[in-house]
């Protein structure tokens, strides 16, 4: 396997340097965006994501379910059942036997071992087959979620890295993705995709909705983010800490520990 990892000159700025005004509903959006233009400008974004930019829309959709997450409580084992977790593991089993090369060259890179990726993978996509569910076009989701008050500084960034990957071509007004504006079968966000993208089957360029790519960069990306070579990844292990870069939530750690212990078998 080849893995090339794209070159990207430009980074993001930290949240706080990008603070601006903020909004709950649809009406300050187009104000807000003439803003982030300039916010925009000044982290290298160039004329396609300025174009991008001016026609994204405020997505109502996005909105709806970012709300309707923060309401959620559900109890672990509720969420297993509901999602399938058995039923993950039984296809992780077959996705990880049918793959190994190439999930022991991701672990031999970057450590990361290949049931944890297989069991993350399947958590976030039902292994690509969610892709097809919610859709909605990644620069207005996730322009609609950094202009919002809740969590403009978790998502600015990625508005910026968004802009940035339409100026390379990897990214258009019209691709579509998850509710916040996530990208493919492990679900980026677009400035993840700016930072540790890479190019897992080797055709030279980097597609989130290929599943090589996508199990690739999500490798590095953890690995990135501190991941302990062989050390345990459950609850009180020290990569269970590690993954909260990844997703804050207890239950999904949890989830994808025991999907990864189940693949592995």
């Amino acid at each position: 396997m080849r893995r090339l990892a794209i070159a990207l000159a430009a980074a993001l700025l930290p949240a706080a340097a990008l603070a601006q005004s903020c909004g709950n509903d649809a009406s300050g959006f187009e104000a807000w965006k003439q803003q982030f233009a300039q916010i925009a400008i000044q982290n290298g974004v160039g004329q396609r994501g300025l174009e991008a930019l001016a026609a994204a829309s405020y997505s109502e959709a996005t909105i709806r379910l970012d709300r309707a997450v923060q309401r959620e409580q559900r109890s672990f084992e509720e969420i297993w059942r509901v999602r399938g977790g058995d039923q993950l593991a039984r296809q992780g089993r077959e996705r990880y036997a049918a793959n190994r090369a190439f999930f022991d060259a991701l672990e031999q890179a970057y450590g990361i071992p290949g049931p944890y990726l297989v069991a993350l993978h399947g958590w976030e996509t039902n292994f690509g087959a969610d892709l097809r569910t919610v859709r909605i076009p990644v620069v207005s989701a996730i322009l609609t979620v950094a202009y919002d008050c809740r969590r403009p500084e978790l998502f600015i960034p990625h508005a910026i890295g968004a802009l940035q990957l339409v100026d390379r071509g990897m990214l258009s007004i019209t691709d579509l993705g998850a509710g916040h504006g996530e990208m493919g079968h492990t679900q980026f966000l677009p400035g993840n995709v700016v930072r540790y993208g890479v190019d897992g089957n080797g055709d030279g360029r980097i597609d989130m909705n290929d599943w090589q790519d996508a199990l690739a960069s999500t490798a590095n990306m953890i690995a990135r983010q501190g991941w302990q070579r062989g050390a345990g990844y459950g609850p009180g292990e020290p990569n269970f800490d590690v993954m909260y870069h990844w997703n804050r939530g207890t239950n999904y750690r949890t989830a994808v520990a025991r999907l990864a212990d189940m693949i592995r078998g």
